[in-house]
């Protein structure tokens, strides 16, 4: 089996305010990073993020941005009964509609077939899903939807 996983949704909002609503870090840090984030999303960057619910902020590695289209990132998996560590692949995709707003696609992948690696995969699942309703409060109405969620 091949743990990986896509959530997707629609912002009424252009593809590059969308785009970059997850690039900048202030932005970010305005609905996603509960702890908050550092660091612009670019090529070849490592960036740091913190949430609340997973204290102690952690390196995320920007692989690859093609500007308002895509984003490819590497994070440590969460699997404490892996050997040793390893990360999986996060790839955010942004597709514009002909009716002015925008289609954001995360996918992730690479856990080990394990069931704690199973478990990692559902979490992230959910905290991308989560991600995605935030981002849309946040980018179509300006609410942080997850302040005080987690503290």
């Amino acid at each position: 089996m091949d743990l990986k996983f896509e959530v997707s949704g629609r912002i009424s909002r252009p593809v590059s305010e969308v785009f970059e609503a997850v690039v900048n870090p202030d932005k970010l840090s305005g609905y996603f990073t509960t702890g908050g984030a550092k660091g612009r999303l670019e090529t070849g960057a490592t960036v740091t993020w913190d949430f609340h619910d997973f204290p102690g902020a952690f390196p995320v590695h920007v692989v690859e941005v093609e500007k308002d289209k895509r984003i490819i990132l590497k994070w440590g998996a969460n699997d404490p009964e892996a050997p040793a560590p390893y990360e999986t692949t996060v790839t955010m995709r942004f597709e514009p509609t002909d009716d002015g707003r925008t289609i954001v696609t995360i996918a992730e992948e690479g856990w080990r077939e394990t069931p704690a690696g199973l478990k990692s995969s559902y979490g992230n699942c959910m905290g991308w899903s989560q991600m995605l309703c935030a981002m849309k409060a946040y980018v179509e109405h300006g609410i942080n939807l997850r302040e005080g969620m987690y503290k």
